[in-house]
């Protein structure tokens, strides 16, 4: 579940362009009195189809990024004010990654850094059958405009990058982000020079930091993730890095296997189970939604060989993977 604000603005940008929300919402089980309580909890699922419709129905493919556009630092909440009085932007991109679950629990955003350049990434928390494409674009877009209204109308991402293949049309992107754009790419998200996050952010409030980052911690006390939610996060994210094992998982917990196997137990999960069920959403979603090639995808997903991936994918959907890639293109 997530909360209703999610959909901020739907309503009023498919009036823009000349259409009714009430429809769509209602054929995802929707209701418009839902939307006007930003806190009003909607499954997730819901959140992403609305979207995809909303493109398809409106002819704009951009449908995320021009939602996305639309929002405000000030719609993350208590969270905005927190980032708005932190010492830098790195330190805020710190406080994002910590307090997004109070905002959008299924939505989990990680950054690094690399020499000089500040990778960014945000991976959507759905299940396979999920379309995402409007839902990762306008998270993409949303962080987008976080950072150009902490650091300045003046800051530029250096490129912008998305796993799904790129739209007829690209102007409003192109419009939106004022940088190279990247599709079929390894992750959705940002990269952007390290400097003008370090630096530091004027008008800080300390006291105000302190106070609010308090309240926060409070809320995040009350909104405990379960283990699989939380494993599930870092198998996502350690994937295509290719060291993602129960041991590693459970060492960025400060767990050891045996510990972080009884957590899943309870649960009625396992660490392979929760393998396995991203590694079958990142495989559908780079199959159907991108054209990267087999080698490619299989890296992303962690497998040490084309062959291991090969095997994995046949005994899952007991054909190889170019018939079922050929297929689902002859059928679209």
């Amino acid at each position: 579940m997530v909360r209703s604000a999610t959909l901020y603005g739907v309503v009023e940008l498919l009036a823009d362009l000349g259409h009714d929300a009430q429809p769509v919402l209602r054929r995802h089980g929707l209701r418009m009195s839902a939307l006007q309580q930003p806190d009003h909890p909607i499954p997730v699922d819901a959140a992403c189809k609305v979207l995809e419709e909303a493109a398809l129905l409106t002819g704009h493919s951009d449908f995320g990024l021009r939602l996305a556009a639309r929002r405000r630092l000030a719609n993350l909440g208590a969270v905005s004010v927190l980032l708005r009085e932190e010492p830098t932007g790195l330190e805020a991109l710190d406080s994002l990654c910590r307090y997004l679950q109070l905002v959008n629990p299924c939505l989990n955003t990680r950054w690094e850094e690399l020499g000089d350049v500040v990778l960014i990434e945000e991976h959507v928390l759905t299940d396979e059958a999920t379309p995402q494409r409007q839902s990762v674009e306008m998270a993409v877009g949303v962080m987008h405009g976080v950072l150009r209204e902490l650091l300045g109308a003046g800051w530029r991402a250096q490129r912008i990058s998305f796993t799904h293949r790129a739209p007829v049309d690209t102007s409003f992107a192109k419009r939106l982000f004022a940088c190279p754009l990247e599709y079929n790419a390894a992750f959705n998200g940002i990269a952007c020079a390290r400097a003008p996050l370090a630096a530091q952010l004027p008008g800080r409030d300390a006291a105000l930091a302190r106070f609010t980052q308090r309240a926060l911690e409070r809320s995040l006390a009350h909104t405990p993730q379960s283990s699989q939610q939380t494993v599930r996060q870092l198998v996502t994210a350690l994937l295509a890095q290719g060291r993602c094992t129960a041991t590693q998982v459970a060492s960025i917990l400060g767990l050891d296997r045996r510990s972080l196997a009884r957590h899943l137990q309870r649960e009625g999960q396992t660490f392979s189970s929760i393998l396995q069920a991203v590694r079958k959403e990142l495989v559908m979603r780079q199959l159907q939604g991108s054209d990267r090639s087999i080698s490619d995808i299989s890296h992303l997903l962690g497998f040490g060989s084309l062959s291991a991936f090969a095997h994995w994918f046949r005994s899952e959907y007991a054909c190889s993977v170019s018939l079922w890639r050929q297929t689902r293109q002859q059928g679209a």
